[in-house]
């Protein structure tokens, strides 16, 4: 397994070595020894959840209020484009945002730290996206922005339709952009 910084700073990106058979392959999707070499604490992972979308559906970009919490990212079937943002005041690429296409063929993941928010838009049929995390879910502490928010203008590789439960907690970024201090200062 390979383990590659991202384009935003604290990401990393892990693409496995895959090993065919004539039945299909093996690969070792996730290696505690490379996430502890690559700044992961690998005992840190609390929870982890499975979202399916269709064709086009965009989920997210969410972030979790009370400090962030950290995502480790991976596609089980199908594919999508994975999408992070980062929202943490004094780090060098805030408001800067990141892409990374997931599949069921590369299986590359990607870790995602504290401080970002996160979005996925499915690009086939059905996509089942894995998400292993630091932090155990709490919907009292998320809020998602836009994914067609004007101040980050990410270019969707589909028409985006937005998925559900994404109902009246979607804000833009401007009207949050006041509170990521208190959310994520303590991060840096």
């Amino acid at each position: 397994m390979k383990a590659t910084s991202g384009l935003l700073e604290g990401t990393v990106v892990f693409e496995p070595t895959l090993h065919r058979t004539p039945e299909g392959f093996q690969a070792v999707i996730f290696d505690a020894e490379v996430a502890a070499a690559a700044g992961i604490d690998p005992r840190g992972f609390v929870e982890e959840s499975q979202c399916r979308t269709s064709r086009g559906a965009v989920m997210g970009l969410r972030v979790r209020t009370d400090g962030g919490e950290g995502l480790l990212v991976r596609c089980a079937h199908g594919a999508a484009l994975d999408v992070a943002v980062d929202l943490r005041p004094g780090s060098a690429t805030y408001r800067l945002w990141m892409t990374v296409v997931l599949d069921d063929v590369g299986h590359r993941s990607v870790w995602l730290p504290p401080g970002l928010a996160h979005g996925f838009q499915a690009l086939s049929e059905v996509s089942d996206l894995c998400l292993r995390t630091n932090r155990v879910h709490r919907a009292e502490h998320e809020t998602t922005i836009r994914y067609d928010d004007p101040d980050l203008g990410i270019p969707w590789p589909l028409t985006p339709r937005q998925a559900g439960g994404n109902g009246p907690s979607v804000v833009s970024l401007a009207l949050i952009e006041p509170l990521l201090n208190d959310w994520f200062g303590a991060l840096q």
